[in-house]
């Protein structure tokens, strides 16, 4: 395939592109760490664009009227807008132009599903009938809030004047920092209380370092803080106070709760209680946020095992799985009860994985975790084999036992990676807060939850979603309650 910068020459003496010359234009891949050698450290897989590619890419765009990317992001980015100052390489006005409704497009261009988002409904995609062959919005996205960080020329967004108004955040993920961001442009004192000693939610315990780099997170932190938000750390709301304290005590006006997905599921099948049995939620926030692959520093070590068992088919399975790699796992296998197909992750995801080392043991699924009874700790899995029967209700084709197929899979570690249901303190300590039958905060359209002054917003409200859905439901929040206080 030519170079960006051969592409980028031919493209300058062509003038004014035509929609044929754009299609013609070959999508531009991200350039990536090589997988041996990446597999076994933390520095980011994904290098991000060059300039020549970034402005390649960009002019694959048709600029549609209709602007259908836009219906796919939940938090509406003027992405046709953002995308022609790129291809104009006004690399500093794309961002700003994406800024306007999404203040964190680092993290974004990083996380987010953009191929179930944005690309699906891009019609550059739609003409090559796959959302991978859309252009590549995410990847734009991360590139031009790379340049606006790494030359220096992060803005502080204004705020308007005092209102004399106190909003409590309660946790610092996306929904959260998306709300604190939004009341305080509007004028509002606010706090974000967080239960980590750290901010950033599940991009700063949940996804690894070498997908989402920590120190992007807390960049985006510091620009709050310069805008005048207060962080207060090592705060569990729901013990070391209650939201009522917050709103009668402590003076607060309204409060917006985004405590997140925290209560990890599992099987419930015998030998879950085996030293070597991880929450894919605890294995991650050890090795992300403890920063226990740093053996000689961390105070909170990881458990060595040099064979891994990751159960489980979505992002935070393959997530697991590479970060046993870089903690010395020798195999590492993830089970999945369906195919390739019906696995839930990203594409990208699952191909990066496969490349490290990951291998992938598909329609099989465990029904017993083996162990020594001496020492209390795993020695393997018992598992069955499946075949695909008809649909389920989620449209995917279920799983279906092979009779007899009982077989064993040693390992001396097993994580568990089913997702993860609400975070239970705030309802179980807040009585006026009504819930729905799973255990998720019940709220209007405009993210109000049953207790006057109290408004709720991503994974505590949708179950485990994404960063975008998350902020979603924070803007909605957000001018919910700057309404509120207008009154």
């Amino acid at each position: 395939m030519k170079e960006a910068k051969e592409i980028l020459e031919e493209l300058k003496s062509k003038g004014e592109l035509t929609n044929k010359d754009r299609m013609a234009i070959p999508q531009q891949e991200m350039p990536v760490g090589e997988p041996k050698v990446r597999a076994r450290q933390m520095t980011e897989v994904a290098l991000g664009y060059t300039p020549e590619q970034a402005i390649v890419e960009a002019n694959r765009c048709l600029q549609c009227k209709n602007q259908p990317c836009v219906n796919g992001c939940p938090v509406n980015v003027r992405i046709p807008e953002f995308i022609a100052e790129v291809a104009k390489g006004e690399f500093k006005k794309a961002v700003d132009v994406i800024k306007t409704t999404n203040l964190l497009p680092a993290i974004c261009g990083r996380v987010c599903p953009q191929e179930k988002q944005c690309q699906s409904q891009c019609t550059v995609g739609k003409v090559y009938k796959s959302a991978e062959k859309a252009v590549c919005i995410g990847r734009l996205e991360r590139f031009v809030a790379d340049y606006e960080r790494n030359n220096n020329l992060t803005t502080v967004p204004e705020v308007a004047p005092s209102t004399g108004k106190k909003v409590a955040v309660i946790g610092s993920g996306p929904a959260g920092l998306t709300v604190a961001a939004d009341c305080r442009k509007a004028g509002h004192d606010v706090t974000v209380f967080e239960a980590f000693h750290k901010a950033g939610g599940v991009t700063v315990y949940g996804i690894p370092e070498f997908r989402l780099p920590k120190s992007i997170v807390q960049d985006e932190v510091k620009n709050l803080e310069k805008m005048g938000v207060k962080f207060e750390y090592n705060t569990l709301v729901g013990r070391t106070c209650t939201i009522q304290q917050f709103l009668t005590e402590k003076g607060f006006d309204a409060a917006f709760v985004g405590t997140g997905a925290g209560l990890p599921k599992f099987f419930n099948i015998p030998g879950e209680n085996y030293i070597g049995v991880f929450s894919a939620n605890e294995y991650l926030t050890r090795a992300n946020l403890m920063k226990a692959y740093l053996k000689d520093k961390a105070d909170t070590p990881y458990y060595e095992a040099k064979t891994v068992v990751v159960c489980g088919g979505g992002n935070v399975a393959m997530d697991a799985a590479r970060m046993a790699l870089r903690l010395g796992a020798e195999k590492v296998y993830i089970v999945y009860r369906r195919t390739r197909k019906e696995m839930p992750a990203r594409i990208e995801e699952i191909a990066h994985a496969e490349e490290e080392g990951v291998e992938f043991k598909f329609l099989e699924n465990p029904v017993e975790i083996l162990g020594d009874a001496e020492t209390g700790r795993v020695t393997g899995i018992k598992a069955l084999s499946y075949e695909l029967g008809e649909p389920d209700a989620s449209g995917r084709c279920r799983p279906v036992e092979i009779k007899g197929s009982e077989h064993e899979i040693p390992c001396d570690a097993v994580i568990v990676a089913l997702g993860n249901n609400s975070n239970p303190l705030i309802p179980a300590t807040t009585p006026e807060i009504k819930t729905d039958e799973k255990g998720h905060i019940a709220v209007d359209g405009n993210q109000a939850t049953s207790m006057t002054k109290v408004w709720a917003g991503g994974d505590i409200v949708l179950g485990a979603a994404t960063v975008i859905l998350a902020m979603g439901e924070g803007r909605k929040a957000a001018a919910s309650i700057n309404e509120y206080l207008a009154k």
